[in-house]
């Protein structure tokens, strides 16, 4: 018995299964679902995993803007455009401007 299901109940799902997906396919159907658990295992461990203090405090300090985020913002006080630009471009400017 498991989960509460008995050997009839048990072939009866399997045969269902059997019919909706062929026999070839059913591996393939399984793997993905096994996957799909494990993915979905990782991620809530992920999400429910006690934050680093370190990344915590530096989430604060930056007050929750990507490291991009804070480079536009900087840039554009300074009078740089950003638009189309990559970060290292972004950077070397402002590093111009401020000497």
């Amino acid at each position: 018995m498991i989960g509460g299901l008995g050997s009839g109940e048990l072939i009866i799902i399997l045969f269902i299964f059997f019919l909706l997906f062929g026999a070839e396919r059913l591996p393939k159907v399984a793997r993905a679902l096994g996957q799909s658990k494990g993915e979905f295992a990782e991620g809530m461990k992920e999400v429910t995993a006690m934050p680093r203090s370190d990344n915590t405090v530096a989430d604060l300090e930056s007050e929750g803007r990507t490291p991009e985020a804070a480079l536009a913002e900087e840039a554009k006080n300074l009078g740089i455009e950003t638009e189309g630009r990559d970060t290292e471009e972004i950077k070397e400017d402002i590093d111009a401007k401020k000497e």
